[in-house]
């Protein structure tokens, strides 16, 4: 990804709070070579003994053929607010009508190197962590417990982990995101 220098978010934190906030990230990997993007809900760890930097989690169907993909190189890109920011009145007067719109959004790339978990409670942890989660909000939080055992065994084994240990992560925070006007 191309960063202008102004542009370029070198603090961890606001990139780690990106990717809380908006988790659904897009894992791109290579298909016989092609691009291929799966859009997965993931989940930050600090370090989970892998990456210095920490480490990516989800979870994908058994049947989604992303996790024999073990060990290639990927990409896992997360966005942030965005908007049309079209050109400020008094900027405009003050440039002598020398401004164009353009386009403001907040976005992290995360590098590393997939690792597939077939592991059930390893793939049970995670599942309770995102249910967990996503749930807490609720007044009335469903939990993985509440649905009998033999089904959600049954479910961990159409399932497949997914981990990345974070090699590289680089974030683009181009002009007033959260204030998109």
């Amino acid at each position: 990804m191309y960063i202008a220098a102004r542009h370029r978010q070198d603090r961890i934190e606001p990139m780690r709070e990106l990717m809380a906030t908006h988790s659904l990230g897009m894992l791109v990997t290579l298909n016989e070579g092609l691009p291929d993007a799966d859009h997965l809900p993931f989940e930050f760890a600090e370090d989970g003994g892998h990456g210095v930097q920490g480490v990516l989690r989800a979870h994908v169907a058994r049947a989604n053929p992303v996790w024999r993909r073990e060990g290639q190189q990927v990409l896992v890109a997360f966005r942030g607010p965005a908007g049309y920011m079209t050109p400020d009145p008094i900027e405009k007067v003050e440039q002598h009508g020398r401004v164009v719109p353009t386009w403001d959004y907040h976005v992290v790339h995360v590098h590393g190197r997939l690792r597939a978990i077939e592991d059930p409670a390893w793939l049970l942890a995670q599942v309770r962590r995102q249910t967990d989660r996503q749930e807490g909000v609720r007044a009335q939080p469903w939990s993985v417990d509440d649905a009998p055992r033999d089904y959600i065994a049954g479910l961990l084994k159409a399932i497949v982990g997914i981990e990345i240990a974070i090699e590289r992560i680089e974030g683009k925070w181009k002009g007033s995101a959260p204030g998109v006007r």
